[in-house]
């Protein structure tokens, strides 16, 4: 699906869709299912919903029902229960916050237009065909560019220029895996031989993760040792 057709689908039609007045005249309620990775008593999470409404006001979306889902657990099966309820209200859109609610909507509709807010590599999480021509059912916005990866490695050699090892965290509940990490390590890695660093990436689910591979990584190899 192109992405003009994806508005049309939402709005009515591509010329409908910056027109408040037509929207308003419609008379029809929108629906529109929100799957949220944060507690319903997280501030942010409100004043997220209250912009996004908002802004859907303006565009003439005035008459709104949104049923919203929140979701601050690693709870799969209740992810996966929340997304299969927002689709079986058949709403005009599906609203997904990041990258394991997008994962969970997909699993449930390849039909109700959806809309991801933060995914840093939707192309390979495997949601859309490729930036420039998502295809299917669901758009949004990527939050990091891959050849962001070299520009984080310069960066730390202009803040620390006699740094030579760099660990790089990856969080493993938000990854699809080794290609998804490779989004970024890629440039990441190139950048890294021309600086003459030697960079490597650990991949971690937890906080104490973490500090175990922090504290690994501070010890020295042992070549360098002898």
């Amino acid at each position: 699906m192109k992405r003009r057709e994806f508005i049309a689908l939402i709005g009515g039609g591509a010329a409908a869709w910056p027109a408040v007045g037509r929207a308003q005249q419609s008379g029809r309620t929108r629906r529109i299912g929100v799957l949220f990775a944060l507690a319903e008593s997280d501030r942010q999470a409100q004043s997220r919903l209250a912009v996004f409404r908002g802004e859907l006001q303006k565009l003439g979306w005035a008459d709104i029902t949104m049923d919203t889902r929140y979701f601050a657990s690693s709870d799969a099966e209740t992810l996966q229960r929340y997304a299969k309820e927002l689709v079986a209200l058949q709403p005009d859109l599906l609203l997904a916050q990041n990258t394991n609610t997008t994962d969970a909507l997909l699993q449930q509709t390849r039909i109700i237009p959806i809309i991801f807010a933060i995914v840093s590599d939707p192309v390979g999480n495997g949601f859309v065909a490729s930036l420039p021509r998502p295809g299917g059912n669901v758009t949004g916005f990527v939050i990091i560019e891959p050849t962001m990866g070299g520009k984080w490695l310069e960066l730390l050699k202009e803040i620390a220029p006699s740094v030579t090892r760099v660990l790089v965290p990856f969080n493993s509940a938000t990854l699809s895996g080794a290609a998804s990490a490779e989004y970024y390590l890629s440039s990441l890695k190139a950048t890294a031989a021309l600086l003459g660093i030697d960079a490597s990436a650990a991949f971690i689910r937890d906080t104490s993760e973490l500090e175990s591979a922090v504290a690994a990584h501070a010890v020295p190899p042992l070549a360098a040792l002898s």
